[in-house]
């Protein structure tokens, strides 16, 4: 059964956009309706980041969105998120792929690089020519990256790395990664670094065994006395605002990119529960219970739209604490995971089948809930937002 995704919106959300935004979002999705969806289950079922759809991202103008000059498309926050939006209707991996190369890697370059690797990097990251990885989360902290044990120690006009990080995206495709180390001349600051992925004691290996995020390469690094020149520290990072400053971007693009899945599976759930009949030959639609889980998605993808609409105008008006762009990752990743759940059980048996998108977004949401900051961790940042008190 053949189900074409149609688009969501309730209450004429799509007025709401301007004419260049809806620009952006029907080009992104024709984009990921003949390019990825043909694929993605392919893809997903061997484990495979379908690269042959980076250069056609790049030409689009998907990798460093919202950023100015240097190639890149320029974006408005919104249009930028309108983009992520589709690409994770399409799938996590793939979003994630395109989060990280534009808010992890190219954002520190143009926020804390010199000219000089502003120049070097950022043209060809975006043009899909380089591709980079943000190397923070360490086999021992994830949710606590303060505690990192990465180290950076400066040796005459170079600086010398140690350490592991784990759970990078792009991590062995990476031709530049973008390291945050404690630097131990400068009483631990931690600071950021580009460290090109060929030099000696640089290694990088896959993490298999996933049952999420199939179509993203996902993998562990580590150094061993990795000798970089001076010139290759980030000069404006400093402390571990850097990294959160990085993380909040990546955030905002996820709020988004959870709301493309969710309306990939209530769409999905919608068309088969009004063409699939049961007892007395009548469409489940007809039913309460099955009417009930409708209206309980319809309804929280509104309220999503809505909530990260809010969060992109005010960012684009630099007005978007990092307390906002929490509770629109925390909300519309969980409400998007309860979705898949939902709309898999309006599917009964046949919601397991990769002939429908809904348990493959349902397994890539698990990880997208844990990642970028748990939602425990959201919950704590917004209770320190309207408190006062830090519960950390």
């Amino acid at each position: 059964m053949s189900l074409k995704f149609r688009g969501v919106d309730f209450i004429g959300f799509d007025a709401l956009l301007t004419d260049d935004e809806l620009l952006v979002r029907d080009t992104s999705r024709k984009f990921i309706e003949d390019n990825l969806i043909p694929i993605i289950e392919e893809c997903n079922r061997a484990g495979r980041f379908p690269r042959e759809l980076v250069k056609p991202m790049a030409d689009l103008g998907f990798f460093g969105a919202s950023l100015k000059g240097y190639g890149c498309a320029g974006m408005s926050n919104v249009e930028y998120g309108l983009v992520m939006q589709e690409m994770e209707r399409g799938d996590s991996g793939v979003r994630s792929f395109v989060s990280v190369q534009s808010a992890l890697v190219m954002y520190p370059i143009y926020a804390f690089g010199s000219d000089e690797q502003k120049q070097t990097w950022l043209p060809a990251l975006q043009s899909g020519e380089k591709l980079g990885c943000f190397g923070l989360t360490e086999p021992d902290f994830g949710s606590n990256p303060g505690g990192m044990r990465t180290r950076a120690r400066k040796v005459g006009k170079e600086y010398v790395l140690n350490g592991e990080k784990m759970w990078i995206t792009s991590g062995s495709i990476a031709n530049v990664a973008v390291i945050w180390a404690k630097v131990e001349d400068e009483d631990n600051k931690i600071r950021g670094f580009l460290v090109e992925t060929d030099r000696p004691g640089f290694k990088a290996e896959d993490i298999h065994g996933k049952w999420s995020l199939r179509a993203s390469v996902t993998s562990g690094l580590s150094m061993q006395d990795v000798h970089i020149p001076e010139s290759n520290l980030l000069p404006k990072s400093g402390g571990l605002k850097s990294p959160l400053m990085c993380l909040n971007q990546a955030r905002y693009g996820i709020a988004w990119g959870a709301l493309g899945a969710a309306m990939s599976c209530y769409d999905c759930a919608l068309q088969y529960s009004i063409l699939r009949k049961q007892f007395h030959d009548k469409p489940i639609a007809s039913h309460q219970l099955v009417q009930e889980k409708l209206t309980w998605m319809i309804n929280e993808i509104t309220k999503a739209q809505l909530l990260v609409l809010q969060v992109g105008r005010l960012k684009d008006k630099d007005k978007a604490g990092a307390q906002h762009i929490s509770m629109a990752k925390r909300n519309n990743v969980w409400m998007a995971l309860e979705c898949a759940r939902k709309s898999r059980d309006i599917l009964g048996a046949n919601g397991v089948a990769d002939e429908y998108p809904l348990m493959r977004h349902m397994m890539n949401l698990e990880s997208v809930k844990t990642y970028e900051g748990t939602h425990d961790i959201h919950t704590l940042i917004i209770g320190q937002s309207v408190t006062g008190i830090d519960a950390f």
